[in-house]
């Protein structure tokens, strides 16, 4: 635009230098299909960018504002308690969308229920997108009212926000960062140094079924029936749990690492051993074997629409009611119990009544799965 030769505005150039009196862009704004490095300046592109795509799938009043911070209460009347709960993630997930999501309702259920699994009410979210130049804004505005229609979902709200772009290469489409803070009802104290021996173990349903999904997609699998990420949102069924149980002594929602990632961890800061049943692993038929073909153990896939948890034996009966009794958590089970043998090992008793060891997956079986 500032080359005389092929600028087509109002500009000229004098002894050598552009007079920008009168210039104006020759193409509008809003007409540009894909991403491009402006978008990421900090000026009109920038502008427009939020004003027709993140605004209108997150619109309220916080984030009209569009100031550099938000301001938002944190009375006991908001969320029923005096302590709040924050937390941070990002999220990269190779392909973008996939059958079950996408990383924009992916980073909403993630941040969601990581403020869930200590038992607090999650309020806000902020969202900080990271895009490719020539990115298509169409796929762009897909993945923020996806993300948008979850926050609505989860009872959320996305507050604040930030865009940037990076060159072509450098990005992978996009990547998402996300913060949320929620606040911990009065009484409610959930850590994983917390786990008991006598503790019953119990999962909340399938296994594996995000990572397959992810894994299905990339290797062009296809099965008799279609292989769908889990992912959702957890706070609703936590809620339900520790009305059910007040005392609830761990939450984990078995990530990447799997179940086995999260076993360990609790194990290993409660100074607990763990044992689990494999015959009584809820794995829908079509992960297992998915799982078999390619060479995956169910408990290190990762979930996102599950979560594991240790309450006191008694209370077993009426956690598995509350959680099956929520929508995400028809599949609930439970799997095992917190022990004092074997301190910070997992123990899972097989079919056959033999013993294996379930170790900490040194790395990621299946990278960017979220």
């Amino acid at each position: 635009m500032a080359d005389e030769k092929t600028s087509s505005t109002d500009g000229k150039v004098v002894d050598g230098a552009v007079e920008f009196d009168g210039l104006v862009c020759p193409v509008p704004l809003q007409d540009y299909p894909n991403i491009i490095l402006g978008h990421g300046g900090g000026g009109k592109l920038s502008a427009e960018l939020v004003e027709h795509v993140f605004l209108p799938a997150f619109q309220n009043d916080y984030l009209g504002a569009l100031g550099d911070s938000a301001v938002f209460p944190v009375a006991e009347t908001v969320g029923g308690g005096r302590r709040l709960a924050m937390s941070t993630d990002s999220y990269v997930v190779r392909p973008l969308f996939f059958p079950g999501g996408s990383i924009g309702d992916l980073a909403v259920n993630g941040t969601v229920n990581d403020l869930a699994m200590v038992g607090a009410k999650p309020l806000y979210l902020t969202a900080a997108f990271i895009i490719e130049e020539g990115f298509p804004i169409a796929q762009l505005k897909r993945i923020a009212d996806a993300m948008g229609a979850a926050a609505r979902n989860a009872g959320v709200t996305v507050i604040t926000g930030d865009t940037k772009v990076v060159q072509r290469g450098h990005g992978d489409g996009c990547y998402i960062n996300t913060a949320g803070v929620g606040v911990v009802p009065d009484g409610i104290e959930i850590a994983a140094d917390r786990a008991r021996p006598g503790d019953a173990v119990i999962l909340s349903g399938t296994l594996g079924d995000h990572g397959m999904a992810i894994m299905s997609v990339r290797e062009g699998l296809e099965f008799e029936s279609e292989i769908r990420s889990d992912s959702a949102p957890l706070a609703d069924m936590v809620a339900a749990i520790t009305q059910a149980c007040p005392d609830v002594h761990t939450l984990r929602d078995p990530t990447r690492g799997g179940l086995a990632a999260s076993l360990n961890e609790i194990a290993a800061a409660s100074g607990c051993g763990i044992v689990i049943e494999e015959t009584r692993l809820p794995i829908h038929p079509t992960v297992q074997s998915a799982c078999e073909i390619l060479g995956f153990d169910p408990l290190l896939v990762a979930n996102e629409g599950k979560l594991v948890c240790m309450v006191p034996a008694e209370s077993a009966d009426a956690v598995l009611n509350a959680i099956r009794s929520d929508k995400h958590g028809s599949g609930a089970a439970l799997i095992g119990h917190v022990v004092a043998d074997h301190p910070g090992v997992v123990i899972a008793k097989t079919a056959i009544g033999a013993s294996r060891v379930i170790v900490t997956p040194i790395g990621e079986q299946l990278p960017r799965i979220c």
